[in-house]
């Protein structure tokens, strides 16, 4: 078997692909309909895919009328999704910025135990002006402060998952002994954004600690990354970004002093699968053509940082842009939108098409040996450790995924054909953490 290829289930709703709602197969209510979700991460799991995954934001998604925008808090999904599996791993987004580090690792440790070690967070810092006004403030925060505020959440969450001991419950019934006071290790931090006194209220799971993922790909996002996440997932629209990306991101952790090989790294993919090429071509067309482009034109524009008269749908992307530097929200995704509609000659309207599958994931649209072909060269050529597989249209798409195209990368040897663990560490070929607070004992 190669390297091992590590495959999630992105799950939004009725997919991907923002017209995907308008097919008659989509159920317009799919977005707060649990027993949809369990469906999904049934199937995810029948294919033996890594986890499944939410994204999350604490602001109402685009324009209502756009797409299905109802979205359930990820981790009270997850706790529903872990009774209704029973290996695939929980992955949820939640905001350090608009969070407190003892609340939310409290959350996670809790779906972490319920799920027997099965989740993982997303830790985002979440762009967007109208995120900001939901939490008493007037201006979204700077992004290097942003992530500042970030890594100190992350250092108190990891006192917090490591204030007991795996030992510290005695459970002595005879001498009336509950627990082991001297194994329960308060944080007592006291930072720069945080103050947190006391021990966390849940115990240590199965696998320590949920597994740490990170999203994003500017410069701050990639040190944040190499210095905590566990599984990096990127978007990338061409091998060469791709392995750019890889390379310097497994650079970096090094430099942190963590082993490479523990940050799994993970571009996203929309497969748009088809029995013939051209199959597969009809149907992306067939979804661009419910594509309203007015909804489309303002988010754009958000993206890039103008105003939406400055956009004309059969006109390229204007002449001046404001750089990088000068934006404060999704940073490495704005370049990589710039650089697409630059590098292809993409009118406004052909971007809004590209964009309207995977928001700037790449978009395979093939057969299934084609998306297999796909997968595998990235890997082989030191682009990816795997996929988060956002299919187009839910559940079919991912249906398709796991039926036709997971059992050729698993007759390549590529993929498992059954678990061989029950953690999401496990699942990623991670070591559970030692508790930081413990000794390790020496060696004879």
């Amino acid at each position: 078997m190669t390297r091992p290829l590590h495959l999630n289930a992105f799950l939004m709703s009725v997919g991907h692909h923002e017209a995907a709602w308008r097919l008659p197969e989509s159920d317009p209510y799919a977005d707060v309909d649990v027993e949809h979700f369990k469906n999904l991460a049934r199937i995810a799991e029948r294919g033996k895919l890594d986890s499944v995954f939410l994204a999350d934001g604490p602001v109402l998604w685009d324009q209502v009328g756009r797409r299905p925008s109802g979205v359930l808090e990820p981790t009270v999904l997850l706790t529903a999704l872990a009774g209704a599996t029973e290996r695939i791993g929980l992955i949820a987004t939640a905001s350090t910025t608009y969070n407190e580090p003892y609340n939310l690792a409290r959350r996670f440790a809790s779906l972490d135990i319920i799920s027997g070690g099965r989740a993982g967070w997303n830790i985002v810092t979440t762009a967007g002006l109208d995120a900001a006004r939901n939490f008493n403030l007037d201006h979204l925060p700077a992004h290097r402060e942003r992530y500042e505020r970030a890594a100190e959440f992350v250092d108190v969450s990891l006192k917090l998952w490591d204030s007991w001991a795996d030992d510290a419950v005695l459970a002595d019934k005879a001498n009336g002994v509950w627990g082991d006071a001297a194994k329960i290790y308060p944080p007592a931090h006291s930072g720069r954004f945080f103050r947190v006194a006391g021990a966390l209220n849940v115990p240590r799971s199965a696998q320590g600690r949920p597994v740490l993922v990170q999203a994003g790909s500017s410069a701050n996002g990639r040190d944040f990354a190499a210095r905590y996440a566990e599984a990096v997932f990127t978007a990338h629209q061409t091998l060469a970004d791709a392995q750019e990306f890889y390379t310097d991101l497994k650079r970096r952790a090094a430099e942190h002093g963590r082993d490479p090989e523990h940050v799994k790294i993970l571009p996203g993919i929309v497969p748009i699968i088809g029995a013939s090429a051209a199959e597969a071509r009809e149907k992306e067309a067939e979804l661009n053509r419910l594509i309203r482009p007015d909804y489309a034109l303002p988010q754009l524009a958000t993206l890039l940082g103008i105003d939406p008269s400055e956009l004309r749908l059969d006109a390229p992307l204007p002449e001046h842009l404001p750089d990088e530097d000068e934006i404060e929200g999704q940073k490495s995704r704005r370049t990589l939108v710039v650089n697409l509609g630059r590098r292809e000659k993409l009118t406004v309207r052909q971007i809004i098409a590209r964009l309207g599958g995977g928001r700037g994931h790449l978009t395979f649209a093939g057969t299934p040996v084609q998306v297999a072909d796909a997968i595998s060269s990235w890997q082989d050529a030191g682009a990816a450790d795997g996929f988060n597989v956002m299919a187009p249209v839910l559940p079919s798409g991912l249906t398709d995924f796991v039926d036709q195209v997971v059992p050729i990368l698993q007759e390549r040897g590529r993929f498992r054909t059954e678990y061989t663990g029950h953690t999401l560490r496990e699942h990623y070929g991670l070591l559970r953490p030692e508790n930081r607070n413990v000794p390790v004992p020496a060696l004879l």
